[in-house]
């Protein structure tokens, strides 16, 4: 069955453009000319990616975003914005979005990422589909343990409430401690961005989401550590 794209735009020329070339990808695609009916229809047809403007008549982007997930959805969110304020992008991912792409952007680039996100989310539902596996498979980190069969992650015993790409951020990092990984590396094999070189942002703020639910003061993290000038590692 064809994978199905969530266009929300309120430009109707940009809308043809990407239906066209989506469409010549193999993708069925959905159009919505406004944030209000973007939602609607991201509940109610359950697409596998949004792609998703951020200046939208009747609801933004950003409240779109916010209500697909405070309803419990993790459909692939990738904002699609003509403006560069850092405070836009840090904004978007911070509501839950996995992506962004400023305008204007290259068609090669954003197939390769709508690709990429839709990749990234069969390969963690079909991990959490999986027949369970040994108990021998859980990672023992001192204070930290994770439970790769439940996709869960344990501090101190107690489970912590983290959103899917961030247990994938940690668990990728607790793979192997000690070793410090650069953005461009987690943007590949974290997000499946093969090759990677651009915009790293999204790095920086799911770290810090991150410690903001395992460290004992974000500020001063011991578990998610980063090597300056180099990227991040765990501390087991």
């Amino acid at each position: 069955m064809s994978k199905r794209i969530l266009i929300v735009e309120d430009e109707k020329n940009i809308v043809d453009i990407l239906s066209f070339n989506l469409s010549k990808e193999g993708y069925d695609t959905l159009e919505a000319y406004d944030g209000q009916a973007g939602l609607q229809l991201a509940l109610e047809q359950d697409p596998d990616l949004v792609l998703l403007d951020l200046m939208l008549p009747k609801m933004d982007g950003f409240d779109v975003c916010r209500q697909l997930r405070q309803a419990g959805r993790n459909t692939p969110v990738i904002m699609l914005t003509a403006r560069e304020e850092e405070t836009d992008k840090v904004l978007g991912l911070e509501l839950g979005a996995d992506d962004y792409i400023t305008k204007p952007f290259s068609m090669r680039e954003l197939l390769a990422r709508v690709k990429a996100n839709i990749r990234r989310n069969e390969m963690a539902g079909a991990v959490s589909a999986a027949p369970a596996k040994p108990a021998g498979q859980r990672m023992e980190l001192g204070r930290m343990a994770i439970d790769p069969e439940l996709m869960v992650v344990y501090k101190d015993g107690r489970p912590l409430e983290l959103t899917q790409r961030e247990y994938e951020l940690l668990r990728f990092l607790a793979s192997q401690p000690g070793k410090v990984f650069s953005r461009e590396a987690l943007m590949e094999h974290v997000w499946n961005y093969e090759g990677y070189v651009g915009d790293v942002r999204a790095v920086d703020v799911a770290v810090r989401r991150l410690r903001e639910k395992v460290e004992d003061d974000p500020a001063a993290p011991q578990f998610v550590v980063t090597r300056r000038g180099l990227g991040y590692y765990f501390n087991a």
